[in-house]
């Protein structure tokens, strides 16, 4: 059974019972982890979360899915609130540590996919360009976020609760198909992902997370490896799985397909291993910041108001679709000086900016 709280109609968390064998997994992000598909312009079940929910139930009978995520969110909007409504909870971050504490040693899993709309709805000028100094300010501020809901979360589990982050798919790569300009957009992009999943990495490790390999997966550095992609022709690896996994090439949309949340999925499954108890991670529990309580809603590391390109819709689901992973729909070269200063503070998102589409433009 799958428990949504982001949405009016569907059980809530205080409805599921725990039986005897009943455990849960809770997956929190955005719509990344909603499957917000851009054909249909919603969110979907397909989901890495929902597929990933799928085979982990086949090896745990009695698993429940909490499923938190939330189109558009921030990471602190995630802490604090404003973009999805959560029955008796403040905001995502909030739901899931009351979740965690009304299900004590019953949370098996917790995934987690958020970051980019930090950076992307606010450092994103009209004409698709990064603003670097609110990049660099952005971006820390980005980091602190993450580290305090992957610590809070992570200090909130059981011994044996495993908890996984990702890295990011970069679908920068599509500029590939556009030309020398675009092959030389798609080489530099490369580079600036590497470096901001590398930040991405570091912070969920030093919170004891596990790290889903998403990046690799989509084979993201393999300029080498020549495919032949139908009505193409011969691409690099990482550029012909951009092309088949996501909506870049055919709609310049960043979002997984339903095949790219498979492979997405099998990224998650990788490192959840039957018998790999959380516990004896080599990453080391948080020990330098607070625990908020299961019914506190922590307040953000020095995050600041999101500016006027932020979702305006509070407390009900993005209907746009904007990716908090990885940007959005139309494809525009990334100054490498921009993300220059993401690689610095050791924060990250995927950098594919586009402009976000308003109520007015639909």
């Amino acid at each position: 059974m799958t428990i949504v709280l982001s949405t009016p109609g569907p059980a809530t968390a205080d409805e599921a019972t725990d039986g005897k064998d009943t455990s849960y997994y809770i997956s929190l992000g955005d719509s990344l982890a909603t499957g917000y598909q851009p054909d249909v312009d919603k969110d979907t079940d397909v989901a890495y979360t929902d597929q990933l929910y799928a085979q982990l139930k086949q090896r745990t009978p009695g698993l429940e899915h909490i499923r938190l995520g939330c189109t558009a969110e921030t990471t602190e909007s995630l802490i604090n609130g404003g973009k999805c409504e959560y029955p008796n909870a403040k905001s995502q971050l909030d739901a899931a540590l009351k979740a965690m504490a009304q299900h004590p040693g019953k949370v098996a899993y917790v995934t987690l996919s958020v970051g980019a709309n930090d950076i992307l709805l606010n450092c994103v000028s009209p004409a698709g360009t990064l603003d670097g100094a609110c990049l660099n300010s952005k971006s820390q501020a980005m980091a602190k976020n993450l580290a305090q809901i992957a610590g809070a979360l992570r200090q909130a589990g059981a011994k044996d609760t495993q908890f996984v982050g990702s890295t990011y798919h970069n679908p920068f790569l599509a500029a590939w198909l556009q030309g020398a300009a675009g092959q030389q957009a798609a080489k530099e992009s490369a580079a600036l992902v590497k470096a901001a999943n590398t930040g991405i990495t570091q912070v969920f490790k030093s919170t004891g997370f596990k790290v889903a390999d998403v990046a690799g997966a989509f084979s993201s550095d393999d300029f080498t490896t020549q495919v032949n992609v139908p009505g193409v022709g011969e691409v690099p690896a990482n550029v012909a799985k951009i092309s088949q996994l996501t909506w870049a090439a055919t709609k310049k949309d960043p979002h997984p397909n339903a095949e790219g949340h498979k492979v997405i999925a099998g990224a998650f499954a990788a490192v959840l291993t039957k018998n790999d108890a959380p516990g004896a991670s080599e990453s080391p529990a948080p020990s330098g910041s607070p625990t908020p309580g299961a019914g506190d809603s922590p307040a953000p590391s020095g995050s600041p108001t999101p500016g006027a390109g932020t979702d305006t819709g509070a407390n009900t689901p993005a209907p746009n679709g904007d990716l908090a992973e990885t940007g959005a729909s139309s494809s525009t070269p990334v100054l490498a000086g921009a993300g220059v200063a993401v690689a610095a503070v050791g924060a990250a998102a995927v950098y594919f900016a586009r402009r976000r589409r308003t109520s007015e433009e639909s």
